[in-house]
């Protein structure tokens, strides 16, 4: 059923997205891109899967913050899938720093902090694949075609 060209990314919605109650709006936005919700679940972070998620920052002074805050609440996570999936996350979501990132983008709408900015977007194919297979089991994702794919995927995609 997936597209061959689809690739599969991990979106996390923070503490912050959960308590301020955007849960909804962030979700829809990935909804309309066109991009398919293959998992989703609501999650209690442990220190093990955040020291596996940032072992890249694990050496950093502002992990231990990270890794507090991202304990504050649950989270939800989410594997999405879409053809051109990271690169249309990564637009929908905006720069890190949410006082960097442009108007209509999740983090220019909704933040301006570096740490509560709302959402966790794999930044590469190969991290989406990574990242989904650390937070989903195989019989958590689901495989379909959403309705609206070919309207959403001109004949480039075939």
């Amino acid at each position: 059923m997936a597209h061959p060209k689809e690739e599969k990314t991990l979106i996390i919605l923070k503490p912050d997205a959960v308590h301020r109650g955007v849960m909804g709006e962030v979700i829809a936005r990935f909804e309309r891109k066109g991009l398919k919700v293959v998992g989703m679940k609501m999650i209690q972070l442990k220190d093990a899967m955040l020291d596996a998620h940032y072992a890249h920052i694990a050496d950093k002074p502002f992990f231990g913050g990270i890794k507090k805050f991202m304990q504050t609440s649950p989270v939800v996570v989410m594997a999405l899938s879409g053809v051109g999936a990271v690169d249309a996350t990564r637009l929908i979501v905006g720069p890190t720093k949410g006082y960097e990132a442009p108007a209509g983008t999740i983090r220019g709408d909704f933040s301006l902090s570096t740490q509560s900015n709302l959402v966790h977007a794999s930044d590469s194919v190969e991290n989406g694949a990574v990242e989904v297979a650390r937070f989903f089991t195989e019989d958590e994702l689901f495989d379909y075609k959403r309705n609206d794919f070919d309207f959403i995927n001109a004949e480039e995609v075939f």
